[in-house]
């Protein structure tokens, strides 16, 4: 969530040594985030509430606040769409919206789901004849502005927290992570746009460093990795020249977007300022959003709601109240984008109407003639 492959190193000659996963590898990993989901629901969750306490806190709601909770679940799902016409020049409205959709869907329901998602992602761009390396521009600039809030959001809620109540030992220790990985993470980048020469010596470090690991497994070493680092330094300089501004600030709102849905779920079902603040929300949010970035379940099923019930039920006491608004926000964040991304995926297949032939897509002044 890639013609020339300015992103993904080439691979090794067509007759080296290929290695598949071990079969027990495919196997255990499911299993430990079947086990993993099985424990949050069946053991966790029975603690703070149960079916009938969530559907009475629904139930209850008033049709005002159920059109208001609606309105927002579908305006943080447009927003996904956002950030990736800011990345790719000549994507249409309706394109990113089949593609997020549809990728959503993919990465919420499928162990390894992301990796899928970004193969859908090529396919999808493919058929609507954009090349792989404005694709692979698109992905890495939008991973790594999505990534770089994620880190942000513990350091703003943490400031944030430093004005209303002195914060936590956990809450300092998230803070810190995110201060951590967003500084690595811009000077990463930074050293990778300052010059050509300086990518390439990026390219060569990064290089080095997977074919040492590659080497215990019998796979033969990497190479072209400064001139894939070169080339995708200077595609992103010239789209981040024009566009860093709208792109950082679409990020921001779709994932402020999201953090809202969380927090009128948590108004709607009766939790009130009193019992979680604004404030204290959003650090949980920045937090459960943190572990997101490592893909211990599909979309996050069993971790997110683990780490916000746990969370907000230390910031207030309405423990029942807290797992229903919880289990609200991720039906309209988690399972609603699950039927729409199934309905997209069926759309794109079937439309022909919007195919256009290979690296035919409209080209724009962001995009060099190669690309």
């Amino acid at each position: 969530m890639t013609t020339a492959r300015p992103l993904i190193p080439p691979e090794a000659p067509a007759g080296g040594p290929q290695r598949t996963t071990p079969r027990w590898r495919r196997v255990v990993a499911p299993l430990l985030s079947l086990a993993l989901v099985a424990a949050v629901f069946a053991w966790f969750l029975p603690q703070f509430t149960s079916l009938s306490s969530v559907w009475s806190a629904v139930t209850a709601m008033s049709w005002a606040e159920l059109t208001v909770l609606g309105l927002a679940a579908a305006w943080n799902i447009a927003t996904y769409q956002f950030v990736m016409i800011t990345t790719m020049p000549g994507l249409r409205l309706r394109e990113a919206t089949v593609s997020t959709t549809t990728t959503t869907a993919v990465s919420n329901t499928v162990v390894g789901g992301a990796a899928l998602s970004l193969g859908l992602t090529y396919a999808m761009n493919s058929s609507w004849g954009f090349s792989r390396s404005r694709t692979s521009v698109c992905l890495l600039l939008s991973g790594l502005w999505n990534n770089f809030a994620k880190l942000a959001l513990p350091v703003l809620a943490l400031v944030l927290l430093a004005f209303s109540a002195p914060p936590t030992p956990g809450r300092l220790v998230a803070g810190l992570v995110g201060v951590a990985g967003l500084l690595v993470a811009v000077v990463l980048l930074g050293l990778l746009l300052r010059s050509r020469e300086g990518a390439a010596r990026i390219g060569i470090a990064a290089g080095t460093v997977a074919t040492a690991l590659r080497r215990p497994l019998g796979r033969p070493p990497v190479q072209g990795w400064d001139r894939a680092t070169t080339k995708f330094r200077d595609r992103t300089v010239l789209l981040l020249r024009a566009r860093w501004h709208w792109l950082t600030l679409a990020t921001v709102v779709s994932h402020l977007s999201l953090f809202a849905v969380l927090l009128l779920s948590l108004r709607a079902v009766g939790v009130d300022a009193e019992e979680v603040s604004a404030v204290e929300a959003l650090a949980v949010f920045a937090f459960a959003r943190l572990l997101t970035a490592i893909p211990f379940t599909p979309g996050g099923l069993g971790v997110v709601e683990l780490a916000l019930i746990t969370g907000l039920s230390a910031a207030g006491d309405e423990r029942a109240l807290v797992a229903a608004a919880v289990l609200v926000f991720r039906a309209l964040t988690y399972v609603l984008p699950i039927p729409l991304g199934v309905a997209t995926y069926l759309f794109w297949r079937h439309n022909r109407s919007w195919r256009r032939p290979p690296n035919s897509a409209p080209r724009t002044d962001l995009v060099p003639e190669e690309a």
